[in-house]
């Protein structure tokens, strides 16, 4: 009887257990609305000249995924079925975001769209300088 008792959860909580409830879910409620009012703002600055749109909607983003099982659930469904849309988003949302890497890699996918193949010189340019032999400062 004594091991069933232990495995039992407490049927009343003190008042800490409840201050503590109440604290973290009205913090989880308030970063994810930092979060979305950060995702409108990067939306709002996104067409105005310079990158600035881009890392407030990713610091948004990640205040929102990290904070609502809801919103993270969706994110991962529209990943399913999006894939080449949200891979460049999870490469700048990891730990040591690649952000050198996505912006080039950005940049070829506009180009590809926007600018006709025989204009094209980024692909040019990345090539060129991998030719490029490095020069040793000794010498």
């Amino acid at each position: 009887m004594t091991a069933l008792a232990l495995a039992m959860p407490r049927a009343h909580r003190s008042a800490d257990d409840l201050a503590r409830e109440f604290i973290a879910r009205f913090l989880r409620i308030a970063l994810v609305t930092l979060g979305l009012l950060l995702i409108a703002a990067g939306a709002l600055i996104a067409p105005l000249p310079g990158p600035m749109g881009l890392p407030l909607t990713v610091v948004g983003l990640m205040l929102v995924l990290r904070n609502s099982f809801k919103a993270r659930k969706q994110f991962v469904r529209f990943q399913h079925a999006h894939p080449k849309l949200i891979f460049p988003l999870r490469r700048l949302l990891r730990r040591e975001p690649e952000v050198v890497l996505v912006a080039w890699q950005q940049a070829l996918r506009i180009e590809r769209l926007i600018v006709p193949r025989k204009w094209r010189v980024a692909v040019r340019w990345r090539k060129s300088l991998k030719r490029r032999p490095v020069k040793q400062a000794g010498r």
